[in-house]
């Protein structure tokens, strides 16, 4: 049970950045390319037409309430200090999501020439794009829901096949 939910957060953290451009399977790094000024401000302006400002912001909270957790389990009798300490470390860090929004604005700007970006930004910035922008959360929650499912179902016949297998080599499981 606690694999199953701990795959369908990571499968969820994988498609929805995937979606939204920055994820892919792990590959070698290519050397950082230089793209201009304009190109950054474009592609800025397409992140955050997509709402990616909006998904990043959270990270930065959760990074402060991991760290205050660790602590916590080192001496949970510091529990109303650290929390008093993690609400000043909010103030100080939550605003630092947007160096996120800026780096995936750059990832942008470096798969993208300056006229591709023009022309994706005109798209999001059109009806059918903005309809894509507010209908894309419903359509990854609906595909992360239908992934969970298959994930469930794939898990299930596993074990059978498995379980069948091993019971031919006399392990009845």
């Amino acid at each position: 049970m606690i694999a199953r939910l701990t795959m369908r957060h990571a499968m969820a953290a994988l498609i929805a950045l995937a979606v939204i451009g920055i994820a892919k399977p792990a590959a070698p790094q290519a050397p950082v390319q230089q793209v201009s000024p304009d190109a950054i401000l474009i592609a800025k302006q397409i992140v955050e037409l997509k709402g990616v400002n909006a998904m990043m912001e959270p990270i930065a909270r959760g990074v402060v309430e991991k760290v205050k957790d660790v602590f916590l389990q080192t001496n949970f009798m510091w529990s109303k200090d650290l929390n008093e300490v993690a609400a000043v470390v909010h103030k100080e860090y939550d605003s630092r999501s947007n160096e996120l929004v800026d780096a995936t604005a750059r990832i942008y700007a470096t798969h993208f020439t300056e006229p591709e970006l023009k022309q994706l930004l005109a798209f999001y910035q059109s009806p059918l794009g903005q309809k894509m922008v507010a209908e894309d959360p419903k359509v990854i929650d609906e595909s992360m829901h239908n992934a969970a499912q298959w994930a469930d179902n794939l898990s299930d016949d596993v074990m059978v096949k498995m379980r069948a297998e091993m019971k031919k080599r006399g392990h009845d499981m």
